[in-house]
């Protein structure tokens, strides 16, 4: 996504050898023009899946998420990092390491918004060490509803996150994909998107 990447050279700063700090568009400020895009993006690359639920966790995965259930036309979900008293004790939950923020979160997603029937794909803002779409997966898995793919904005290829959801052989789409840091600069991966669908 070319727009994308030229966003990310404009406006992206690179803070030491492996975080990309991207707040004046993506995940503190938002573009909304950008992210509408962003949400037809996802919406073309995973439309055939029959989608019912797209899935994030708060806070920076729901500005994508949420354009692209607007595209898909199915509601959007949102995992919890702090348990609200409106949350009540009937929901899912697992524990997800915050790469960024270096803590552990426990996440809750309500047992009434997701169930067996349901076709989930997540998206996300970043993908480094895959922890957070770990969580999500666990989530699922534990509603017994099925996870179709798995749409992320921003992948730094070099860390763990991309061979992690391969492995689960589950349809991955990054619209940047980051080869590495080089001089404050980022270098995009020479493989363009990284786009594995079925």
């Amino acid at each position: 996504m070319k727009i994308l990447e030229e966003k990310i050279k404009s406006e992206g700063i690179v803070l030491g050898s492996d975080i990309l700090k991207v707040d004046s568009f993506l995940n503190h400020q938002i573009d909304p023009f950008l992210m509408s895009q962003i949400g037809q993006a996802f919406a073309e690359k995973f439309s055939h899946e029959n989608i019912s639920k797209v899935l994030t966790i708060e806070s920076s995965g729901i500005a994508p998420a949420l354009m692209t259930s607007l595209q898909l036309q199915v509601p959007m979900i949102f995992a919890r990092k702090h348990q609200s008293r409106t949350l009540s004790e009937d929901f899912f939950s697992a524990s997800v390491y915050s790469y960024t923020k270096q803590t552990e979160n426990q996440i809750a997603i309500s047992k009434k918004f997701i169930n067996p029937n349901d076709r989930v794909l997540i998206i996300d803002d970043f993908l480094a060490n895959g922890q957070a779409v770990q969580g999500l997966l666990d989530i699922i898995s534990q509603a017994g509803a099925n996870a179709v793919g798995v749409g992320i904005v921003i992948e730094k290829r070099f860390q763990a996150g991309h061979q992690l959801i391969l492995s689960k052989n589950l349809p991955l789409v990054s619209l940047a994909s980051i080869d590495r840091f080089e001089d404050g600069q980022v270098i995009f991966s020479k493989q363009g998107v990284a786009s594995h669908v079925n």
